[in-house]
């Protein structure tokens, strides 16, 4: 892990070198913030998502990754998680249909089924592909 940017109050923030260790540290991190957040329920999912779209920026990016987290403030748990990963590649992933036999191709299709919205955007240097995740009422 290159460094913690944030993590106080509602928003946790990493950035991670393009290394093979990142995807399981990012998923340690993930983790560890949420369950910090009293947010155990979606720690397994948003743990899954955020591997499948930091594994995309290893594929695809040179440079460093960044994992963001926002909850939503002052609500103890209910509305809606934001989940960022950032990478230097101006590229936005696209998502595919994967054959039967394929062995990737399935991480978006899990991100867009999975959460409650989710999408690019461009950014300075590269783009951020981010999702939302219902909390507990």
């Amino acid at each position: 892990m290159i460094g913690v940017i944030d993590t106080d109050g509602d928003c946790a923030e990493w950035t991670f070198p393009a290394e093979p260790g990142a995807v399981r540290t990012a998923r340690a991190v993930v983790r560890g913030q949420l369950h910090g957040w009293h947010l155990d329920c979606v720690a397994d999912l948003t743990a899954l998502l955020v591997s499948e779209l930091v594994t995309n920026s290893l594929r695809h990016a040179t440079g460093p990754i960044g994992v963001r987290l926002v909850r939503p403030a002052g609500l103890d748990g209910a509305g809606t998680l934001l989940v960022e990963v950032s990478d230097p590649l101006p590229d936005p992933p696209r998502e595919r249909v994967a054959r039967p036999e394929d062995e990737g191709g399935r991480g978006l299709q899990l991100v867009a089924g999975s959460s409650r919205r989710w999408g690019t955007r461009p950014g300075v240097s590269g783009k951020t592909v981010w999702f939302e995740l219902a909390l507990p009422q």
